[in-house]
């Protein structure tokens, strides 16, 4: 049997390693769906331990198997993501990234690195646990429609299905060497909200024989605050946030055209499904006051994410085996998404959070900013804790 002697004394030796991989795919990150860089990388080093892979799922995607003892006894996922963001690094860093414009803001470059990590400690073990663990590297988390989804479409879950699969994420406001977990409802839905109204424009003397699409606009931008204050169940959490109206561009003419863009994030799917109703009512008729016709596009976005209750609470108690009961903690709901999700939808699934702060070193910038970075202490943790779950579990 695998024990945690085992697991410690590979990550203290090889830890070194893998934050230098991790290193290196901060330098070099590639926007979603546009991950071959990555992807060529990750086929080396996985050849390179002698596990077999299928590629190309979904474009850039790999999908390898570890197999130990009794490997249809047991199979169990582990997913990384491996896109960065569209945005400038601000950090000024040994391993700052080389692509203009580019970042590994969220973290995906760790997830990556400790995925691998995990599979090669598995690999070297593999005579010391029961089971297979299927690897999924996935592209293009950061974009819509989601790879987790086309990973599926593309039978990532399938021959061999796992009956599991466990994912995490960096949390830099959780210091290194902690980990969070929490059952049930756990990140948000994501839906995209589009608008457009159109109608007759004019002079801003003559409003009278307009229809005043800033004004439209306007009330339409409160009324939809009436889903989250008044429709909405109190004990389902929601957002509904308008982060853009473009219309106009001179003082004195009102404009033919309105564009509104937003957000729409639920805990519940079938609450999400009754506020997309709601939302096209609100705008339609609110148009319709004005004299305008509107037009909203809300496409499929990402589910809620459920974790498996069995499942993280099983995780949980291996995680405080491993590294102790006080660096095991449980983490808030979210209202950010994640395409893991959808693997959730199809099999039990646990996504658990990873320490990345270091508040004395002033680490601790948020994901998706300009000077994200982590504490890579976290490599060594995240990769041992996911090679002890995947063999335990």
């Amino acid at each position: 049997m695998i024990s945690t002697s085992q697991i410690e004394a590979l990550s203290a030796a090889w830890a070194p390693e893998f934050i230098g991989i991790r290193r290196h795919l901060h330098a070099h990150p590639e926007l979603s769906f546009q991950e071959h860089r990555t992807s060529a990388f990750i086929q080396e080093k996985l050849q390179g331990w002698n596990i077999p892979m299928r590629t190309g799922v979904a474009g850039t995607g790999v999908v390898a198997l570890i197999r130990g003892n009794d490997p249809d006894r047991r199979i169990v996922a582990l997913r990384a993501d491996m896109d960065a963001l569209p945005i400038p690094e601000a950090n000024e860093i040994p391993y700052k990234s080389t692509e203009p414009g580019v970042m590994h803001a969220c973290g995906h470059d760790v997830h990556t690195s400790c995925v691998l990590g995990a599979a090669k400690m598995l690999q070297e073990l593999r005579g010391s646990w029961t089971g297979t663990v299927k690897l999924i590297f996935q592209p293009g988390e950061e974009k819509a429609p989601g790879g987790a989804s086309l990973m599926i479409r593309d039978g990532a879950l399938s021959d061999p299905r796992p009956s599991a699969i466990l994912g995490m994420h960096v949390q830099p406001d959780l210091e290194t060497g902690n980990l969070g977990f929490r059952g049930g409802k756990y990140m948000a839905s994501a839906d995209e909200i589009y608008i457009t109204l159109r109608g007759k424009g004019g002079h801003a003397a003559a409003p009278h024989l307009t229809s005043d699409l800033i004004l439209a606009a306007s009330r339409i931008v409160v009324s939809l605050q009436q889903v989250i204050s008044r429709d909405r169940d109190p004990f389902s959490p929601s957002v509904l946030s308008i982060c853009a109206i473009n219309g106009g561009n001179t003082t004195n003419v009102i404009p033919s055209e309105v564009k509104l863009m937003g957000t729409f994030r639920a805990m519940d799917e079938e609450w999400r499904t009754r506020a997309h109703e709601l939302i096209r009512g609100i705008v339609q008729s609110g148009a319709r006051e004005m004299g305008a016709e509107a037009e909203i596009l809300i496409p499929p976005g990402y589910p809620c994410l459920y974790n498996d209750e069995k499942l993280t609470s099983r995780a949980r108690e291996l995680a405080a085996g491993l590294l102790g009961e006080t660096r095991v903690q449980d983490t808030p709901m979210r209202m950010g998404s994640e395409d893991f999700a959808f693997y959730s939808r199809e099999i039990p699934a646990c996504f658990f959070r990873l320490g990345t702060g270091n508040r004395e070193a002033g680490i601790g910038s948020g994901v998706h900013t300009p000077t994200f970075n982590i504490d890579e202490r976290a490599i060594g943790i995240g990769m041992s804790t996911m090679a002890w779950l995947a063999a335990k579990i």
